[in-house]
């Protein structure tokens, strides 16, 4: 499964690109984060691994490659999936930043999880919706 969203953020690319490195937005974007931590690699280059902790459920997230502040791509495995998320930053003016977030699902492990998917496809793009929407807000504030 692979979806798109994006959004457009009223702050110059490298206020945003900061915002987006900094593990503290994601309390504020990202309903029931707690924690990340740094398990392997060296931090925010290719191959990096990082736990993380939200209330109901844990992310491995192994960096592909960093290339920001234009584009981030990285993996993201838990129990019952595993993801990628591409996100493209691009400096539409001098205060107006895109953001796109460009997700695939790559595997769904177990029978509920495959009967969300079937049934409830748009939940996942809603998710990274209201994650944008959030993160904007936290951006702009």
């Amino acid at each position: 499964m692979q979806f798109t969203c994006a959004i457009y953020i009223n702050k110059p690319i490298n206020e945003v690109v900061t915002s987006f490195e900094d593990p503290g937005a994601l309390k504020q974007t990202q309903k029931g984060f707690i924690s990340l931590k740094h398990l392997s690699g060296n931090k925010g280059e290719a191959g990096a691994k990082s736990k993380l902790v939200y209330k109901k459920f844990d992310l491995i997230e192994t960096i592909i490659h960093n290339k920001l502040p234009n584009e981030f791509y990285a993996k993201y495995e838990h129990k019952s999936m595993t993801n990628t998320m591409l996100c493209k930053f691009k400096a539409t003016n001098d205060n107006e930043t895109k953001l796109t977030a460009y997700i695939e699902y790559t595997e769904f492990k177990g029978f509920i999880i495959n009967l969300i998917v079937k049934f409830f496809p748009g939940m996942f793009k809603k998710q990274v919706d209201k994650w944008l929407v959030n993160f904007k807000k936290y951006c702009e504030n």
